[in-house]
């Protein structure tokens, strides 16, 4: 996987507004948020997609979604949250490196999009 700007907010090269961070995944807030609350959640591995992510994955995966449910629950958000993962260009990622959007405080549509 090449270089992102996610990287180098793991790596602390560019600054972030983290509220998050373990051994295996850090969450920062969005800089061009969707949502009065708009936090990424992000693998310290490098996955481009989902759809890269492999059989070995499946743990850092359920480790994310858990984390995002923590995450929600110190916001103050429990109730009342979206989870979105864009895959690909034509599904909206602009950033090639996995990440969860945890989206609250506004009601959202369905469908999306």
């Amino acid at each position: 996987m090449n270089e992102t700007i996610f990287t180098k907010i793991i790596n602390r090269e560019i600054p972030a507004d983290i509220i998050y961070e373990d051994d295996l995944c850090l969450a920062f807030k969005d800089v061009n948020p969707q949502a009065p609350t708009h936090i990424l959640i992000i693998p310290k591995s490098p996955i481009s997609k989902l759809t890269d992510a492999s059989e070995n994955d499946q743990d850092l995966l359920g480790h994310l979604l858990l984390r995002a449910r923590d995450i929600a629950k110190d916001l103050g958000v429990e109730d009342a949250y979206r989870i979105v993962i864009n895959n690909g260009e034509t599904a909206g990622q602009t950033v090639f490196h996995l990440h969860i959007h945890l989206l609250a405080g506004r009601e959202f549509n369905w469908p999306p999009g």
